[in-house]
């Protein structure tokens, strides 16, 4: 009978188990055998998107990066609390010698005590070198993950399109990666070991306090539980966190509008203006101040209620102790227990405070981490799959249409409208037209700053999507109309072009562009620190170092956006024989707005509004009744104008 229910029992996890089968082997009756196939290709191919950590777990998982160092800091902190609770036993064993010898305290054993004290002294100093090494653990770990934290954010944002660095301020994003960054460091390298050395502390001394009597224990605990509740229910509820996102976004508008403010400083101080009239960087300081007022009448009746529930702790003590003592008043044993919960029991308040703050900061870190991940989530410029390489350099725009987007407002401005064009490799295209037609965004799509929305720009013939990034943007020279300098010195500010470049190069780039005269009457030469010192640069000097940026770097596409707007009349002949002989065999596309500059292109291409109205050569041009003709006459009427007081 045993063998016949074993083998139906066999003979049933067999159907079952075929069935299973048969499910996956077959299809329902509503699909058929293709269907069914690509379905099951289709949840095969599917990838579960795990879900994003937050909060705590978030902060951990970044400080997981370095697990071994912290894990090693943890427990330097945890014997380090230990220690530290040596001294308070130690008063609990001298007042137990002491009160058992009361009436004779000369009978007391002072070699015991002395052992004692030692033993209190060897803790204390025990508990200082642990601290220290977890501390220095904590703080290794910290700053290797920062230096890799800084260094993947600064990559993902250079790999951002502008827009999204043209909708964000300067100093939003100069807020993120500084100081958010900073506290995520606090984060690791103390928060970390002094929650562990908390949650040591708290714990060994309530092990201490139940070995001891528990329900001077139980008050205690009670204590700590309760100012624990009110204070986390003042702090971590949604309040709380709708509070800590206003905070953040006050902080950041008020360093953007200080970064303006600082900035537009000339204009400020020329009109006799001040901080105070200056009313965008003084309506967000009024913002700070009202949200500090309001945080601060929301939070303080929670707030003062923690500070004297658990600074009364010995209140709840006393009355305990008293109770106890009465059912037993003859017991030296509960006497020193008490005497010792009256010491020791407000000693609890640190550690408890300590965790408050740990949690108050844990939540500020949590919202600047918050918004690093939001730059993280940016998606970058899509790289190819399959990258190509361009043989030719001629730069093809067909049928291309973009409008500028701003995400936060939630609007589009219609930039390029059906813009078709061919700048040849070897000739000089101009682009010239009123404010505002599209010329710097036309010159700005070809370094892929942004993804066009229709048509696509090809580069002899290969579309720019599918060109690497790194090779489109070698391909490319660029001088800016808005030159920057980076704070350092003048040879390395020119080296950008070609970082591994050699110094003859730099300096003939240097002289190519006519910088190197002005360089050489610098204190330090090519060494010379912009900024330092009082040097600056006058706008045709900082003009001419681009113009030797581009020089040194060579690519075979060069994009002028009037490099030669600053140059004084000197020095603008010159500028332009060094960019003749760095044209030749280039695909060059020059934005001017100064027309006596680019009369001699090969080809002027001609916009307004966004779209190509006219295109062709300067003679043809200046004759035809349009857009041009009417720049020409303006641009040259104004060459005889001469100021007049009459």
């Amino acid at each position: 009978m045993r063998y016949r229910q074993r083998t139906y029992r066999q003979s049933a996890a067999s159907r079952r188990l075929a069935r299973r089968k048969s499910s996956r082997r077959f299809p329902p009756f509503f699909m058929n055998k293709s269907e069914y196939r690509s379905l099951l290709n289709h949840n095969s191919s599917m990838k579960v998107k795990p879900k994003k950590k937050k909060g705590l777990a978030r902060l951990f998982e970044i400080a997981g990066q370095r697990k071994g160092l912290l894990i090693l800091a943890g427990l330097l902190s945890a014997g380090s609390a230990v220690c530290m609770l040596v001294p308070y036993w130690a008063v609990y064993e001298i007042l137990k010698e002491l009160l058992s010898h009361g009436v004779n305290p000369a009978a007391s054993d002072g070699t015991y005590m002395m052992r004692w004290g030692w033993i209190a002294f060897g803790g204390l100093v025990g508990g200082l070198i642990l601290l220290y090494a977890a501390l220095m653990s904590s703080h290794v770990a910290a700053f290797r993950i920062l230096y890799g934290l800084r260094v993947r954010l600064s990559e993902h944002i250079g790999k951002l399109s502008l827009g999204y660095l043209n909708n964000t301020s300067t100093g939003a994003i100069k807020k993120t990666m500084d100081q958010n960054i900073e506290k995520i460091e606090g984060f690791i390298a103390h928060t970390i070991p002094d929650l562990v050395n908390v949650v040591a502390t708290v714990v060994v001394m309530l092990i201490i306090f139940f070995s001891l009597d528990v329900w001077l224990t139980v008050v205690c605990l009670a204590v700590v539980v309760l100012s624990l509740f009110l204070q986390f229910s003042n702090f971590m509820g949604k309040r709380a966190r709708e509070f800590m996102s206003i905070y953040y976004d006050a902080q950041e508008k008020m360093s953007a509008s200080a970064v303006q403010y600082v900035r537009g400083m000339p204009v400020v101080k020329i009109f006799g203006q001040s901080v105070c009239s200056f009313r965008q960087f003084n309506a967000e300081i009024q913002a700070y101040k009202t949200f500090a007022l309001k945080c601060c009448d929301t939070y303080q009746n929670g707030m003062i209620a923690f500070t004297v529930l658990l600074n009364s702790m010995v209140t709840f003590i006393l009355p305990m102790g008293i109770l106890l003592l009465q059912a037993s008043p003859q017991s030296l044993s509960l006497a020193v227990v008490w005497l010792f919960f009256i010491i020791m029991g407000p000693g609890m308040a640190s550690p408890v405070y300590k965790l408050t703050f740990l949690g108050g900061n844990t939540r500020d870190i949590n919202e600047g981490v918050n918004r690093i991940d939001r730059i993280l989530e940016k998606k970058p410029v899509p790289e190819p799959e399959h990258p190509q390489v361009p043989t030719a350099y001629d730069v093809e725009f067909r049928h291309v249409s973009f409008s500028y987007e701003n995400t936060e407002q939630g609007t589009r401005t219609e930039a390029l409208r059906d813009v078709s064009f061919v700048a040849p490799q070897g000739k000089i295209t101009a682009l010239v037209g009123p404010s505002g037609s599209g010329k710097s965004t036309v010159a700005n799509l070809i370094p892929r700053f942004w993804d066009v929305e229709q048509g696509k720009i090809c580069i002899g013939g290969v579309d720019i999507r599918q060109i690497a990034t790194a090779k489109l943007m070698n391909m490319v020279s660029f001088v800016f109309q808005d030159t920057f300098l980076f704070y350092d010195t003048l040879y390395e500010n020119i080296a950008v072009g070609s970082p591994y470049a050699t110094k003859e190069k730099v300096i003939a780039a240097a002289k190519a562009a006519q910088c190197h005269d002005f360089i050489g009457c610098l204190p330090q030469g090519y060494e010379t620190r912009i900024g330092d010192k009082g040097v600056f640069l006058s706008g045709g000097e900082a003009q001419r170092i681009c113009v030797a940026r581009a020089i040194l770097k060579n690519a075979p596409i060069l994009v002028l956006d009037e490099a030669t707007a600053f140059a004084d009349p000197e020095n603008e002949h010159k500028m332009q024989m060094a960019l003749q002989s760095l044209i030749k065999d280039k695909t060059v596309i020059v934005i001017a707005h100064r027309l006596s500059s680019i009369i001699s292109a090969h080809q002027i291409v001609v916009m307004k509004e966004g779209s190509i109205v006219q295109c062709g050569r300067h003679e043809q041009l200046s004759v035809t009744e349009g857009v041009y003709k009417n720049m020409w006459d303006a641009y040259t009427s104004a060459y005889h104008w001469t100021l007049n007081k009459n």
